[in-house]
């Protein structure tokens, strides 16, 4: 009798009783992964175009308007 027929054998590739895999953490793991990475670039994105687009607007707006409160006449 061999000892693939004996019904005694644990099969080669057979796992402890107490270990099983998790494939629903490693999912987490990768979707959490993605969104920490999304989100850096969306808020690395957003930083850039505050600082390189919105501000010198604002910044300029401000000098406009106090070269026009400069002309006005005193009171």
């Amino acid at each position: 009798m061999s000892t693939v027929e004996d019904d005694n054998a644990l099969p080669a590739a057979a796992r402890p009783p107490g270990t099983r895999r998790r494939p629903l953490r490693a999912i987490l793991l990768a979707l959490l992964a993605q969104y920490v990475i999304i989100a850096g670039l969306v808020g690395l994105t957003v930083a850039a175009t505050l600082h390189y687009l919105v501000t010198p607007q604002i910044v300029a707006t401000f000098e406009t308007l106090e070269a026009a409160f400069k002309r006005l006449p005193p009171r």
